[in-house]
């Protein structure tokens, strides 16, 4: 006689480790649907904004969404939870981005907010990383186009700056995160003098050096959002399973159950995960459902 083994609840962040360069291998997208089948729950748990998660990541079917790195909790279809700036403080970060000329985008669930001029800016400044980027892994940037994709990968340029509103007063503007990418100062300098309110993680594009990251609201984090739908569900704690490469997923991975790792990741999601899996390349989430037995029995072989 076998028994059923435990539900699980999953979490997974999607640039680097359920997908890379904007798409997920289809070993993910059959694990993603076969741990559902068993009755296990799959979450994206993502940094990006609702407004940057594309359809196609979505499509393999999700319990729901956490995304803007905890801001923002969806259950099922229902919103459990939705934060933002406090409007004042909100106010304050962009009149004090401006002043120092910092290239910005404001995330926020309904779409991305930008000074005009901006799309311009980021052009010049991340098309030669992400042309760098594809002749390292094997592309080669169509002429005159120096963030062109290939291998039928999205434009990673295009892909930031697809759901940006334009407009040239943004401090009306509601949001949850902003990215800054071209500060002609260490971005902490900033961050400092804005106080306890606010938080800064360094840009996944270490290429850009100090003078980029993403501010957040201090005490926000994916772990945040975990919890709300730990709450909502009653889940143990022990049954959850976080899995992610970045340095937004090392509170949710100290808080899962169980962390998983991505090889090659930020060096403190690491040091703090119990287990380490491949990147999507190596179909590394197939691999970490199959080892954690969430895969049905014909699934497996996806991911070897």
């Amino acid at each position: 006689m076998t028994s059923t083994p435990t539900a699980r609840a999953i979490f997974l962040d999607i640039d680097g480790t359920y997908a890379d360069h904007g798409l997920a291998p289809e070993a993910h997208v059959e694990a993603v649907r076969s741990a559902r089948r068993l009755g296990h729950l799959v979450f994206v748990c993502t940094g990006r904004p609702l407004s940057m998660v594309p359809d196609h990541i979505l499509a393999a079917g999700f319990d729901g969404t956490i995304t803007g790195a905890g801001a923002r909790v969806e259950l099922g279809g229902e919103v459990l939870k939705d934060t933002r700036f406090e409007q004042d403080l909100a106010a304050r970060i962009v009149d004090l981005l401006d002043r120092h000329d910092v290239a910005y985008i404001l995330e926020a669930p309904e779409a991305l907010y930008g000074r005009e001029g901006v799309d311009q800016r980021l052009r010049r400044v991340l098309g030669p990383i992400f042309a760098a980027r594809a002749r390292a892994e094997g592309g080669a940037p169509a002429a005159g186009n120096v963030t062109a994709h290939h291998a039928g990968r999205p434009d990673p340029l295009e892909d930031i700056l697809a759901p940006v509103q334009y407009g040239g007063d943004l401090r009306q503007a509601s949001y949850a995160k902003i990215s800054c990418f071209d500060a002609p100062l260490p971005l902490r300098e900033l961050t400092d003098a804005l106080g306890k309110g606010v938080g800064l993680i360094p840009s996944s594009l270490s290429a850009l050096g100090d003078g980029a990251g993403e501010i957040f609201m201090a005490g926000t984090h994916k772990a945040v959002g975990i919890r709300v739908i730990e709450a909502r569900l009653g889940l143990d704690r022990a049954d959850i399973v976080a899995i992610g490469d970045s340095a937004n997923d090392i509170e949710m991975l100290e808080y899962a159950g169980t962390g998983i790792a991505v090889e090659g990741g930020h060096p403190a999601v690491l040091a703090v995960a119990d287990r380490v899996t491949a990147g999507p390349a190596g179909n590394g989430v197939a691999l970490a459902f199959a080892e954690l037995g969430l895969l049905e029995r014909d699934t497996t072989t996806l991911a070897t």
